[in-house]
């Protein structure tokens, strides 16, 4: 059942043209950068955009113009693992790396410790609205957010139509606290 919601949502959000994900990717982005969290953080962790998820572009670009700490998620495929690093300079910090996504260029990794991080922004294939968060299968997300604090907020962007009634979460699944959709803000825990 996962793997048929995944192969599904999947194919419907590679289905979209780049035109509506632009669109849907600056709806998504003005309600980041709008919560009063974002505001307050110092150091934000957001994901570089592949497969036609929800592009962060945008938002990256108001993390590093607001002074703020940008990090982003380098994947160790040797450990499966992500390993936050910094980077000053976007686009130009980066060349793609593992799975083809954009990561720092090797001699700019400034590895942070996860501990340092205020709010992060995650990528999925689907979500639920009780914040439970369908990944790619690898589980680098899940070992991720088990080392953050426990007040970090952990912001999934997701299109609605990534929202699902059950994405067949299981007991090492790490849930999200919001999810921002081009319609919607969903609140997964209290506030």
């Amino acid at each position: 059942m996962k793997k048929e919601l995944r192969r599904r949502i999947m194919a419907e959000r590679q289905a979209l043209s780049q035109e509506s994900v632009q669109e849907k990717s600056s709806i998504i982005a003005r309600q980041v950068v709008a919560l009063n969290e974002f505001k307050q953080a110092m150091t934000v962790m957001a994901y570089l955009a592949f497969r036609n998820e929800v592009d962060t572009g945008q938002i990256i670009t108001r993390v590093l113009a607001g002074g703020k700490r940008l990090l982003i998620p380098v994947s160790d495929r040797k450990e499966v693992k992500i390993i936050p690093a910094e980077i000053k300079n976007y686009p130009g910090d980066l060349v793609p790396g593992a799975y083809g996504i954009l990561e720092p260029k090797p001699e700019l990794f400034c590895p942070v410790a996860p501990e340092e991080i205020d709010l992060v922004l995650i990528p999925g294939v689907a979500f639920d609205e009780q914040g439970n968060r369908l990944g790619y299968g690898a589980g680098y997300y899940d070992r991720f957010l088990e080392r953050l604090r426990p007040e970090v907020l952990k912001v999934a962007l997701a299109f609605e139509l990534q929202i699902t009634d059950q994405v067949y979460a299981e007991p090492h699944d790490k849930k999200v606290d919001l999810i921002i959709t081009e319609k919607r803000i969903i609140k997964c825990r209290g506030f």
